[in-house]
């Protein structure tokens, strides 16, 4: 028997916390979070934090604003908090955490209402666009309509380790390390987290086009984002690179036609390679030797990881290339 949320329980509260509103990085977040007003159903939209800016646009938005985040020594606001805070603030069963860069449309909630349709335990996840945007978008009643027809022209398809949103269940992934928001890895575990559990992991790429307004880097302070004290203690957290899964390790390809298992040759070569991690305690350690002794046989007849447009491509002007939030 197919288990499922109730219209009740399948309410969405939208979860982030903005980088300071200053300059460009300013502009791309009240675009952000303008269409994230914009989905339908309504969604409850909870911005935490307290940078320069957040109770601002907070109050012009009329969302609701959560001032106190638990911090790093360097300041950082740390996941944990986050995901505890709005999951103890808001009477939603259903939660999105996303990066306050990423433009989202109405296929992102019609997704999540068919995965909901068949589904009561997921993550729900999805390749990013990257895509420039310079000034504050109008939202005129056409603009996802001219929106999605730029970024088929001129937009890039991230990397399949960037990962921007999660949509779970309440209560899904349990108690989740203090990791540094906006630096690697903890996205990543996050997906470590959900296969080590058994939960379905959706990758939602083929029926949802999320948005990431290119942006520079110039707002991570210390060492910057791929080094520093941060980035090491992620990944001491997550338990090392083992740990760093991706959109290849999916279980499920939510496409237009319906929620199919991922049983192309990528994600079961990856699914093979991942075994020894997800099920230490199995004799595996033969067919981890096998698969480094075939990958050269694999390689030489493409039954390699390909490029993710085999997963997601809708026909766009895309590259596949990893990059940070």
């Amino acid at each position: 028997m197919v288990e499922y949320l109730s219209s009740e329980d399948a309410m969405l509260t939208i979860f982030a916390t903005p980088k300071p509103f200053r300059g460009h990085i300013a502009v791309i977040q009240r675009n952000a979070i303008r269409s994230w007003t914009l989905l339908r159903p309504a969604c409850e939209i909870i911005l935490m934090g307290n940078d320069e800016g957040t109770a601002g646009i907070a109050a012009a938005l009329g969302v609701r604003h959560v001032p106190d985040v638990a911090r790093n020594t360097l300041g950082t606001p740390l996941v944990s908090d986050l995901f505890q805070q709005a999951q103890q603030l808001s009477v939603n069963n259903l939660f999105c955490y996303v990066n306050c860069d990423i433009l989202l449309m109405s296929d992102f909630m019609q997704a999540i209402q068919r995965v909901v349709d068949h589904k009561r335990r997921f993550l729900l996840v999805g390749h990013r666009w990257n895509f420039d945007v310079k000034e504050a978008l109008a939202f005129t009643p056409d603009w996802e309509e001219q929106l999605r027809s730029q970024v088929q022209k001129c937009a890039t398809l991230a990397g399949a380790s960037a990962i921007d949103f999660f949509v779970f269940p309440r209560d899904l992934l349990g108690e989740i390390p203090p990791f540094a928001i906006g630096r690697p890895v903890w996205d990543n575990w996050m997906l470590y987290r959900a296969r080590a559990l058994s939960v379905p992991l959706i990758d939602a790429t083929p029926v949802v086009m999320a948005v990431h307004q290119n942006h520079d880097y110039s707002h991570h302070p210390h060492e910057g984002l791929w080094k520093g004290d941060e980035l090491l203690a992620n990944g001491k957290l997550a338990g090392g690179a083992a740990h760093a899964f991706s959109l290849f390790d999916a279980t499920h390809v939510l496409t237009p036609q319906k929620l199919r298992r991922a049983y192309d040759l990528d994600h079961l070569f990856r699914r093979c390679e991942t075994l020894p991690i997800l099920y230490p305690w199995l004799p595996l350690r033969w067919f981890q030797k096998a698969l480094d002794i075939s990958r050269p046989l694999r390689s030489r007849f493409g039954l390699t990881v390909s490029s993710v447009l085999r997963i997601g491509s809708r026909g766009h002007n895309s590259q596949s290339r990893a990059t940070p939030v």
